[in-house]
């Protein structure tokens, strides 16, 4: 194709925020004018949508239809005013935040953002052959220019480095157990979302591809002398629907493509706790025992834990796991099992797989009611699963759904089981024969693999809900797509246990965490491969508690099991980190309900906060959780210490010592066995559970540490409370502490106040600060009850009194 033959358009419809544009060839597109800062262009060669629905868009959000919402459907955007200029060769949209200029002679586009009252380039597709207008194959195309000061990051779940230029990734859903967190491609979820930040301008654009088929993306890997730079999407079915997000800086693409495909699940507060698992319990000839063995080491050791993830041994018949049926040998009694874990404060997450062995006892019944993904004769598409050959269930099927809801039902919440852990839901079909019921529009399985996946999230959710209406769901999931954070907390998948994985891991939840999922973690200790030596268990477990999802899991290759009191010399350290973990509770309970209310990313690479210190865009093995507390793993053997930029923007203490460091600078912080290195944002309020914690004794003294800048400011925060694992937050029947503080040379005021339809209600609070802080206190509210010193901090206790709530 060259220029002179390129398709040329013309806009020949404009109806209110859809415009239209059409040429002589039979061609059309779409273009979308969502929201000031978000555009959406589809581009359909001969005018054909292959996919009329897409189940990824929700804008603000809980759910979408159960077959899905229409692609033409508006609903939810604000839909703004927005101006049109028409020029006889090119067509100039704007919104307040966005202006995109579309080239008619072959529809090229170019955005741009509106930045500190100017107009600046964002984004551009490449100035040759940029759409596949019918003359390639059938497959969707978008090749976009490369600047060389680009950097890009997200597209969900990736390894490597967190800058994604210079590499290609191939996005379909996969089961990678052993996976090197360095190299391995691809992973187990279907994300086609990524941040363009342009170094020199400091511009960022969010780019969204609404398409459920296998895709790839290249970021400037593959090079071609005809083109220029370039980077490119290419999927293998489907649309090309796009989206284009603007904003200032790199949070503001983050929150608005997570509002864009739905509102983050806000989990019961026991989710956060630690949560024990390995298969080797359940695998065992005496699972049942095993299982017991776990509570009474909990119990003699001491270690604080609010769920277990029951694997799928339960399941199994001679070896082989079959989803909904319980091993009576290993498990006589599954409701006095499961109300034996809740006695001890101990919810059962169990383990359900979307795919019927051949050999299952139900997969007659399964494929008498045609409940499978299946061939143009009609039989099961057989797949591998396991060690044998089984058949998916098709969840485009409505008695499919009933019947998986049904079985949630009758075989686990019934019996007690809390919650599901969906597994093992890739959907690796590989067959072109392969068709699904597509909600009765037959079409080809490969085309929307993750489809399923959604669906089976959304299905075990509903089950929860009808089960227990008065409870919040609890649901986690290895494989998803975009807006599966509606419904469940996730994990990286099957990892390998080394160094390696532990440091790059750490890239790929923060790379998770800006592509709209951040309620996530990772095996402690490593999944597959060799068990941790001590000292990698430890460091691991160090990071791992600062993660939304903390879940020590193994299937070691020895048949070990990665529990707490794996190496007795460690346990103490063990079990202390995870006191602390519990004390950090309401702190990643309010981040749990920012995500949920704000959009906001739970954990986030520094350069989400500090955009405006490029040493934040380096390569590095930091994380923040939430906006105050920075997390510096040890990802190396054999050190006490290490190194830590410390963004520029802000000034922080060290959270052990309370050493206060400015911020800009590189420092060495300590990495002793017993303590984690965690750095905490000069003026942050971090609300903390003091009660003193023991397992199966749950207790909970809400106190705050605050951490005062020395210069002269005035710092507030807004924190959440509620009963934990309600519904009652919808009606807005919850409370908040609403804290200020006001800094000078020699003073601090603090202000503390109980507020929201439900205040909490408390007697008395302890506020900690740093040791080092000297400058006289003064109360807004309430009576200093005392002070001195207690563990390394200057501890006040304040007796709330008027206008405060007070226990009996």
């Amino acid at each position: 194709m060259t220029l002179a033959t390129a398709p040329l358009f013309s806009l020949t419809e404009k109806t209110g925020n859809h415009l239209v544009l059409s040429c002589a060839e039979g061609h059309t597109a779409h273009v979308f004018p969502l929201e000031n800062d978000i555009i959406r262009v589809m581009v359909l060669p001969f005018s054909e949508l292959r996919f009329p629905r897409t189940w990824a868009i929700a804008p603000g959000g809980d759910d979408v239809p159960t077959e899905g919402r229409d692609r033409f459907d508006l609903s939810g955007f604000t839909l703004p005013s927005y101006s049109v200029d028409e020029h006889p060769d090119r067509l100039i949209l704007s919104t307040a935040c966005l202006r995109l200029t579309i080239v008619l002679k072959g529809f090229f586009c170019r955005w741009e953002s509106f930045l500190d009252g100017a107009w600046r380039p964002a984004a551009a597709d490449r100035e040759t052959q940029s759409y596949n207008f019918g003359w390639w194959d059938r497959r969707v195309y978008h090749y976009l220019k490369r600047e060389t000061d680009e950097k890009y990051f997200g597209l969900g779940e990736r390894a490597g480095a967190a800058d994604r230029c210079g590499q290609s990734y191939r996005m379909t859903n996969i089961d990678a157990m052993g996976y090197s967190a360095r190299t391995t491609d691809p992973l187990y979820k279907h994300i086609p979302f990524y941040m363009v930040w342009k170094s020199a301008s400091r511009v960022p654009l969010g780019f969204f591809y609404d398409t459920l088929a296998d895709c790839t993306f290249d970021m400037g890997r593959e090079l071609d002398n005809y083109h220029g730079l370039y980077r490119h999407f290419i999927a293998e079915h489907g649309d090309l629907d796009y989206y284009v997000i603007g904003g200032t800086e790199p949070a503001d693409i983050t929150r608005r493509f997570t509002w864009l495909t739905g509102r983050p699940a806000f989990m019961p507060k026991w989710s956060l706790g630690y949560s024990g698992s390995t298969m080797s319990y359940t695998d065992a000839p005496n699972a049942q025992e095993r299982m017991e063995e776990f509570l009474e080491n909990c119990r003699t050791h001491d270690i604080l834990c609010t769920s277990f993830h029951l694997s799928s041994g339960y399941t199994s018949i001679a070896g082989k796991r079959y989803v909904f049926h319980w091993n009576r040998d290993k498990f006589p009694d599954p409701q006095g099992f499961a109300q034996r874990y809740l006695d001890h404060g101990v919810r059962l997450c169990a383990n359900i797989k979307p795919c019927l062995l051949k050999d299952h006892p139900r997969f007659a019944e399964a494929e008498r009611e045609g409940l499978f993904v299946h061939g143009r004769d009609g039989a099961p598409t057989a797949v591998q699963f396991w060690d044998e050959t089984g058949a998916y269930l098709d969840f485009t099927n409505p008695k499919t759904i009933a019947w998986w809801r049904s079985r949630v039902t009758d075989a686990l919440l019934d019996y007690g089981i809390a919650s599901t852990w969906n597994d093992n839901n890739e959907f690796e079909i590989w067959s072109d024969d392969a068709l699904i019921d597509g909600f009765g529009t037959a079409q080809p399985a490969r085309n929307a693999k993750p489809l399923h996946t959604l669906l089976m999230l959304q299905t075990s959710k509903r089950a929860q809900e009808i089960h227990a209406p008065d409870k919040r769901p609890f649901l986690i999931s290895r494989s998803g797509a975009a807006g599966m954070q509606r419904y469940v907390q996730t994990w990286s998948g099957d990892n390998y246990t080394s160094w390696e994985t532990l440091k790059y891991n750490v890239r790929m939840g923060c790379g998770l965490a800006l592509s709209g999922v951040s309620n996530l973690g990772h095996d402690i200790g490593g999944f597959a491969g060799p068990r941790p030596d001590p000292e990698l268990f430890l460091r691991w477990v160090q990071f791992g508690i600062f993660l939304p999802r903390f879940s020590i899991h193994s299937w070691n290759d020895d048949q070990t099991a990665n529990e707490p009191w794996m190496y007795p010399a460690l346990t103490p350290f063990i079990r202390d980190l995870i006191k602390f973990r519990a004390r950090l509770v309401p702190y990643l309970y309010d981040l749990l309900w920012r995500s949920h209310s704000r959009y906001e990313p739970m954990i986030r690479p520094t350069f989400h906060d500090f955009p405006d210190d490029p040493r934040c865009f380096e390569e590095n093995d930091d994380m923040l959780l939430g906006a105050n507390l920075l997390v510096a793993p040890v990802v190396e053997p054999g050190v006490l210490s290490r190194r830590v930029y410390l963004p520029a923007g802000a000034d922080w203490y060290d959270y052990w010592t309370g050493q206060y460091f400015v911020g800009g600078r590189e420092i060495e912080l300590a990495a002793p066995w017993d303590r984690p290195p965690l750095l905490v944002r000069a003026g942050a309020i971090l609300p903390l559970n003091l009660a003193e914690q023991h397992f199966n004794q749950p207790a909970d003294e809400r106190g705050f540490a605050i951490f005062p800048p020395a210069a002269p400011g005035r710092f507030a925060t807004t924190i959440f409370e509620d009963d934990g694992d309600g519904g009652d937050y919808r009606q807005g029947l919850y409370g908040t502490w609403d804290i200020a503080l006001e800094t000078s040379v020699r003073d601090l005021v603090i202000d503390i106040a109980a507020a929201g339809k439900v205040p909490p209600t408390a007697s008395r609070i302890d506020v900690l600060l740093p040791r080092s802080e000297s400058r006289s206190i003064h109360l807004k509210q309430g009576v200093l009850l005392a002070e001195g010193y207690r563990d390394g901090w200057r501890v006040l206790t304040v007796g709330l009194t008027d206008g405060l709530p007070h226990c009996p």
